[in-house]
């Protein structure tokens, strides 16, 4: 091998290609340093008419203080000065290091808290390239080289150390071109969320106007045709409980309860089986078939009740209370079962102590013994279930369209850089 080859080896190794990218676009990926590309900005001063006191949240960035903030992203009155931070700055906390915060200033001039670290790019790039350059897998690997600290999830990286991070990165005009790429991209998801959001906000609307309000027997919003009260209900006399086991192993799906996506798959839910080996104690839940959950989770303070409808069939721990429809129409108990009528009735019949390592202590009988309000027509009924899961239907559709663009985005991200 000559010379000539020797360098040119060694240059192919300082130089990479995307994989995917925009036409026009020849040159090599150059590889540099953090502080070839990025200054750090660190000027403190009080707050001022000029400089307002605010913010800094992962994925949103600078908001105005109160907007949205979390513990750690909350700027205070504890110290007299705080961090200039301008208009298109990198920001990111160095605490925290594989979950820590990283975003932009898309506000303009602001104050944030000194705990942030704020850079401003040079000529040879642009900040917005390299936030994006910050979500991939090979930085985060690269971050953790120089990370300081023995407890995992308090990780820190200082800014010299940050600056001396290795990347490679295209020539200013091909940077333009892939942030406004990903910007209309984000856009596009943006705009998305916010359709999915209103929908769900929307769906939040028809269950408190379609079911009864406390102490009232009709509801506020009617189907034309039906006029009469709606009368109580033992759940004992609209359904029977479901005892039937796995033990000849119908099934090999053990199941968990998402509040947000039902029953589904263990293996989908936590990427990974969590239930015992064996599984032929637990109860076997058909499709159609309701579980009840007693387990506290986010926004579900007294547990979760879904209908089996991915699967032919799952099971489920002993834990779980399994009942299945006789005198109610089944799609109305699904819509039931998503407003919060149900809460008052459960914590009646729940034993004193309510909780027992996180599950709600109440027993199959006393559940079974609560009352619900409803229509005595199963046409009304049946109407009730069915525009509801019209609705569930078209937030599902555009929650998967979501999901897709948010997995294309990845994607991309893969492909167009080095």
């Amino acid at each position: 091998m000559t010379s000539q080859n020797r360098r040119l080896t060694m240059k192919d190794k300082q130089a990479k290609y995307p994989q995917l990218r925009f036409k026009g676009f020849t040159d090599a990926w150059v590889q540099r340093n953090l502080s070839e590309l990025l200054q750090e900005r660190n000027h403190q001063i009080e707050p001022n008419d000029e400089y307002e006191l605010m913010s800094f949240a992962a994925g949103t960035g600078v908001t105005p203080k109160g907007e949205r903030y979390d513990r750690s992203a909350l700027v205070t009155n504890d110290s007299k000065k705080y961090k200039v931070t301008e208009f298109g700055d990198f920001i990111y906390s160095s605490n925290n290091l594989e979950t820590g915060s990283i975003g932009f200033n898309k506000t303009g001039k602001a104050l944030i808290s000194p705990v942030y670290s704020i850079f401003y790019s040079t000529e040879n790039a642009d900040s917005r390239f390299i936030g994006l350059l910050s979500s991939q897998k090979n930085f985060i690997h690269s971050m953790v080289r120089y990370r300081q600290g023995v407890v995992y999830g308090q990780w820190r990286i200082h800014e010299s150390d940050f600056l001396k991070i290795a990347v490679f990165t295209p020539k200013l005009d091909e940077q333009n071109k892939i942030i406004e790429f990903f910007e209309r991209f984000d856009k596009l998801i943006a705009a998305n969320q916010r359709k999915l959001d209103l929908l769900k906000e929307q769906k939040k609307g028809y269950l408190q106007k379609m079911f009864p309000k406390n102490g009232a027997k009709v509801p506020e919003l009617r189907f034309a045709g039906f006029a009469d009260a709606w009368e109580q209900r033992k759940l004992s006399d609209l359904t029977e409980r479901v005892t039937r086991k796995n033990k000849n192993n119908e099934s090999s799906r053990p199941l968990t309860i998402s509040a947000q996506d039902g029953l589904i798959d263990q293996n989908d839910f936590f990427d990974k089986q969590i239930a015992s080996r064996d599984i032929s104690g637990y109860f076997l839940v058909k499709n159609g078939e309701f579980a009840y959950n007693k387990s506290y989770s986010n926004g579900y303070p007294w547990g979760a009740i879904k209908r089996l409808d991915k699967y032919d069939m799952g099971v489920l721990s002993t834990l779980y209370i399994i009942f299945r429809p006789t005198n109610v129409s089944s799609q109305f108990l699904v819509s039931y079962y998503d407003t919060t009528r149900w809460y008052k009735e459960v914590a009646k019949n729940a034993a004193e102590g309510a909780r027992n390592h996180g599950l709600l202590n109440i027993a199959p009988t006393d559940f079974f013994s609560t009352v619900l309000l409803i229509p005595n027509s199963i046409e009304e009924q049946q109407k009730i279930g069915s525009f509801f899961k019209q609705l569930d239907d078209t937030i599902t559709l555009h929650q998967r369209k979501l999901e897709k663009l948010q997995e294309l985005k990845k994607g991309y991200l893969q492909k167009m850089f080095c």
